[in-house]
C-alpha cells in the first residue's frame, strides 16, 4: 500500500526576525535555513508554494534545490481564479499556465487551483463567501455555460500539464463554481481528463454557507475516488440564528467539528496515495499549531493503515 505523504500548505510565513506575512509564502531566504529544518522535523515531506509570476526557470529550479537540501520537495504550486468570468478569466488562465510551467521547473506533481471569481457586488450580501445564506460566485448561481466554458479551459490546461507529468487539482472552494461534491464532479466529468481531479477541501464546504450544502462525510465519500490532492483544515462553527449567520474559528486538525478520522479512512479506502496537505494556521505560532495537525494526521494514517492490514474478523 502506497504511503500518503504530508505536504505543508503553509499560510503564515512570519518567522523571526522577518515580520513579512504574505499569504502562503515561506519566510525570506535568509530565514529559511532555520525554518525549513523545522518543517522537515515536524514530519512534512513537501511544501506547497504560490506561483511566482516573476520567476524564470533558473529561479524556480534554484528554489527547488534549496528545498531539497533540507530533505523536502515542492509538492504543489498554487494558482487560482475563475475561468468563466468575463473580466478575470484571461488573467486566471494565464496564472494557471504559469503555475503549470513553474511546476514543471520545480518538479512539483500538482497544480492546485481554486476557481474563485471576483464578487459581483463587493459590498453586498455573500461577498465574504463565509457563513451567509447566499454566496457570490457559487455553483447555485452558475449556468451550464459557465461549467462548459470552465471545463474547456481546464481541459486545454490539463493537456499541457499532462505533457509535464503534472496533475491539476480543482479545489472545492467557497464562492467558486466547484463549491460542493455535486458541482465538482459535474465539472470533472465535463473535463474528462485523468490528470484533472479534485482537492476535496472539506473546510471550504463547511464554512461556505450558514448551513453547509452537505455533510463532510457525504462530500469526502463522493470525491475521494477523484482526488489528486487534499487540503485539510478544521473549524469550529458558531451559529447565530438571530443573524441567520454562522461564524467560524480555525483550529488545529484534531480540535474542530470535522471528523478527519472518517475522512482519512474514506480517502484510503478509495486508494488515495497523494499528498495530505495540512493547510496552515493564519495567526499566532503557526508552526506549533501545524505540528499538532501533522502529528494527528500521521497518527490516524498509521492507525488506519494497521487496521487495514488486519483480517476482517479482527475488526468486524
Amino acid at each position: 500500500m502506497a504511503r500518503v505523504k504530508l505536504c505543508y500548505a503553509l499560510r503564515r510565513g512570519v518567522f523571526y526576525p522577518s515580520a513579512r506575512d504574505e499569504f502562503g509564502e515561506m519566510p525570506p531566504r535568509a530565514e529559511r535555513r532555520r525554518y525549513l529544518p523545522l518543517v522537515k522535523e515536524i514530519g512534512f515531506d513537501a511544501v506547497e508554494v504560490g506561483v511566482d509570476e516573476a520567476a524564470d526557470e533558473h529561479t524556480a529550479r534554484e528554489l527547488a534545490r534549496e528545498v531539497q537540501d533540507y530533505g523536502l520537495v515542492i509538492g504543489a504550486v498554487r494558482a487560482g481564479g475563475g475561468l468563466a468570468h468575463p473580466l478575470s478569466s484571461s488573467r486566471a488562465g494565464q496564472k494557471l499556465e504559469r503555475a503549470i510551467r513553474y511546476a514543471g521547473w520545480t518538479g512539483a506533481s500538482i497544480v492546485n487551483t481554486a476557481l474563485v471569481a471576483p464578487p459581483t457586488h463587493p459590498d453586498g450580501p455573500g461577498a465574504g463567501r463565509q457563513g451567509e445564506q447566499v454566496s457570490q460566485g457559487g455553483s447555485r448561481t452558475s449556468s451550464e455555460q459557465d461549467f462548459v466554458l470552465t471545463a474547456d479551459r481546464l481541459r486545454s490546461a490539463g493537456r499541457v500539464a499532462g505533457d509535464l507529468d503534472v496533475s491539476i487539482a480543482i479545489e472545492v472552494h467557497q464562492g467558486s463554481i466547484a463549491d460542493n461534491s455535486t458541482a465538482t464532479l459535474h465539472l470533472l466529468d465535463l473535463v474528462g481528463l485523468r490528470n484533472v481531479g479534485a482537492n476535496p477541501d472539506l473546510g471550504n464546504i463547511y464554512w461556505h454557507y450558514e448551513y453547509p450544502d452537505e455533510t463532510a462525510e457525504t462530500a469526502i465519500v463522493a470525491l475521494a475516488p477523484r482526488a489528486v490532492y487534499w487540503h485539510c483544515k478544521n473549524l469550529q462553527r458558531l451559529h447565530i440564528p438571530e443573524l441567520r449567520r454562522s461564524f467560524f474559528q480555525r483550529v488545529p486538525l484534531p480540535d474542530g467539528d470535522l471528523d478527519y478520522r472518517f475522512a482519512i479512512a474514506a480517502m484510503l479506502d478509495a486508494g488515495y496515495d497523494g499528498y495530505l496537505a495540512v493547510e496552515g494556521a493564519r495567526e499566532g505560532d503557526a508552526l506549533s499549531k501545524d505540528r499538532r495537525g501533522a502529528e494527528y494526521a500521521q497518527r490516524v494514517l498509521a492507525e488506519l493503515g494497521a487496521e487495514r492490514m488486519l483480517p476482517i474478523s479482527a475488526v468486524g
